[in-house]
């Protein structure tokens, strides 16, 4: 039995996220592999605020909302549906960074995420995800940066790799 080869990308619906999600349509092209855009959405307060306080048709509306901001990054950044690749999108309730490492757990996966340039309070109360990425993941990652960064080419790190340059 044949396994699929699969590039997972984080979409944050974000302007720099077209970069982000053209880079990992070229990995799948390169890789003949089904694209996953995943875009993962929390309820607005967070999940301790929501079990507190359970609204069903508002998850739903929450839902929907991720949906439509995940088919506009696609439309954004491919216009029509990109030929020579299968787009699989998925939307995911949780926070990113893990539902992102969980998902991506085969050995030939790769993850594709964008790096740098949340301002110090976003990633105070949400973390990094490209960081939680690069250190939970058990695929290679791929860390995009900002496209108006001084030019660096985009890294492909495999799990152990990274542990091993965080352990100097």
């Amino acid at each position: 039995m044949a396994v699929t080869t699969r590039v997972f990308v984080g979409v944050s619906g974000s302007q720099r996220g077209s970069a982000v999600l053209r880079q990992a349509w070229g990995e799948a092209v390169r890789r003949d592999a089904v694209l996953v855009p995943v875009l993962a959405w929390t309820p607005v307060g967070g999940e301790p605020a929501y079990r507190t306080h359970p609204c069903p048709p508002l998850a739903e509306l929450w839902e929907q909302a991720a949906r439509e901001r995940l088919e506009a990054a696609l439309t954004e950044a491919f216009g029509d549906s990109p030929a020579a690749v299968r787009i699989e999108p998925l939307v995911v309730r949780g926070e990113a960074g893990p539902v992102l490492t969980a998902i991506a757990d085969r050995p030939g996966d790769l993850l594709v995420v964008g790096t740098g340039r949340r301002g110090r309070l976003a990633r105070l109360l949400h973390g990094s995800v490209s960081r939680h990425c690069l250190a939970h993941a058990t695929c290679s990652v791929v860390a995009v940066p900002p496209t108006d960064a001084p030019a660096a080419p985009a890294v492909v790190l495999s799990h152990q790799e990274w542990r091993t340059l965080t352990a100097a």
